[in-house]
């Protein structure tokens, strides 16, 4: 919500005056963001202070944390929705669904791919504390020498 009200008060002139300057599915989310009331999105920052404590509580017992960055596996080229928990669902705006909140609240992060044997990959995001950029990418590098982050090489 906070990044869809900045970004259409960022773009609100130009889109006002050249909305044909944008691909059709930008140009309608930059609009609903116009129309996001601004005591919502002040609730949304501070729902943002509260979860980044909550987040930050956490580094005080562990070092990084290991999440799943998405709710699926990578789809298919094409593919337009996914089932998770038995609701089918767009691929597009709900592939971001677990790295969006993390984003959100600045921590340091980085994404790596699982490749399973039987198919396309799933990510795990190595989340570190703030200002510890070379943990994330440490613990991601050590996770790609073990093998897990490799990606199955196609013969030609």
């Amino acid at each position: 919500m906070i990044t869809a009200a900045d970004g259409a008060a960022l773009h609100a002139e130009r889109l006002r005056t050249r909305p044909q300057d944008y691909d059709p599915a930008v140009r309608d989310r930059l609009i609903a963001g116009l129309a996001i009331p601004a005591a919502w999105t002040m609730a949304a920052q501070r729902f943002r202070r509260h979860f980044r404590a909550q987040m930050l509580a956490l580094f005080e017992e562990v070092d990084i944390l290991l999440a799943p960055a998405t709710p699926t596996r990578a789809p298919k080229l094409g593919q337009k929705t996914f089932v998770l928990d038995g609701v089918t669902l767009p691929v597009r705006p709900n592939l971001g669904l677990f790295t969006q909140p993390i984003s959100f609240i600045g921590l340091p992060v980085v994404a790596v791919p699982v490749w399973p044997d039987d198919g396309l990959p799933l990510a795990v995001q190595v989340i570190a504390p703030p200002w510890r950029e070379d943990l994330a990418l440490r613990v991601a590098h050590e996770l790609e020498m073990r093998g897990i982050g490799r990606a199955p090489v196609a013969s030609l």
